[in-house]
């Protein structure tokens, strides 16, 4: 048996579900719940891009398969099965792949879905892992980016900023805070907040490129402005150490990215029960701006007068 195939039977096999087909076919198998529609996504993240080289395989098989699922989070869909793609040097050794399974495999008993199939191959250049993961949710349900409307709040999950502080630190050789860097290294889909979204939320998206450039993939698909107040923005005990310590960093909340997060917008009238949806989903929900007429994004201060936000968000090909 190739090295390949053995590592595939070895690390992987296990985490595949009935329509994985033990991994020993051509494709999976799989029938679409009646009723629901079926949700898919998929992410590709390169070494020395999204993950350091010296990355734990077990934290990168967590977070490789958890931003998938954060973008399930944000169309209010179930996960259900998913697909690896990955290429690898050569001369990786099997305790990486064995590490990264078991990263994946403790995802997918977090997000509630089992490995249906995949394709690996050797490479020359850095790692780099592509998955595709499938979701489901009640027919016409799904939320998207283009249901925003003026008048409408604006919310966010969680807080902002502490995996970009994290990565920042770690780039220029230094360690930092364990609670920053855990956000960085095991981000944790915002699953139940989507399900409960469903028939609140009027549009919605995962914050991964920073909260400036997300929210602004809802105004540009919805053909509104988002109104985005700096001071209402959710920032950590850790953070806010963070800052203290490197004030020129705060732009780190609003388009430092890695966050995944959910940013969406829902009716005034509805705020009550957005909030009791985060409680019921265990996680804080902050109002953070509304929805204008207009285009595009605008940050302002306690006043309403706009600022400067820099960079607005991380971009693979540049502006």
């Amino acid at each position: 048996m190739s090295r390949e195939f053995d590592l595939i039977g070895r690390c992987f096999a296990p985490l595949a579900g009935p329509e994985g087909l033990g991994l020993l076919d051509d494709a999976a198998l799989f029938s679409p719940t009646q009723g629901r529609d079926l949700v898919i996504t998929k992410d590709v993240l390169t070494e020395g891009i999204h993950f350091l080289s010296d990355v734990d395989p077990v934290t990168l098989g967590w977070k490789a398969l958890m931003v998938n699922l954060s973008d399930l989070a944000a169309k209010s869909a179930s996960p259900r099965l998913y697909f690896v793609g990955l290429s690898a040097p050569k001369d990786t050794p099997d305790s990486w792949f064995e590490g990264f399974a078991e990263g994946l495999r403790a995802a997918q008993e977090a997000g509630g879905l089992t490995l249906a199939g995949g394709d690996s191959t050797g490479s020359t250049g850095p790692r780099t892992i592509s998955i595709t993961a499938i979701g489901e949710c009640p027919a016409g349900a799904m939320i998207r980016r283009n249901g925003a409307t003026v008048g409408d709040d604006i919310w966010v999950s969680g807080t902002l900023g502490d995996a970009a502080l994290a990565l920042g630190a770690m780039l220029k050789g230094g360690e930092p805070d364990a609670a920053l860097r855990q956000r960085l290294e095991q981000p944790v889909a915002r699953l139940e907040l989507g399900t409960q979204l469903r028939g609140l939320a009027t549009a919605s998206a995962d914050v991964s490129d920073g909260l400036i450039a997300d929210a602004g993939h809802i105004a540009k698909a919805s053909g509104v402005q988002m109104v985005v107040e700096r001071t209402l923005l959710p920032v950590s005990e850790a953070a806010l150490a963070c800052l203290k310590e490197n004030p020129g960093l705060d732009h780190c909340i609003w388009s430092g990215g890695d966050d995944y997060e959910l940013v969406f917008t829902a009716p005034a009238f509805l705020r009550e029960k957005i909030l009791a949806a985060g409680t019921l989903a265990g996680v804080p929900v902050t109002r953070v701006g509304r929805v204008e007429t207009g285009e595009g994004v605008v940050m302002v201060d306690q006043a309403g007068v706009p600022v400067q936000t820099g960079a607005g968000g991380y971009s693979h090909f540049g502006d």
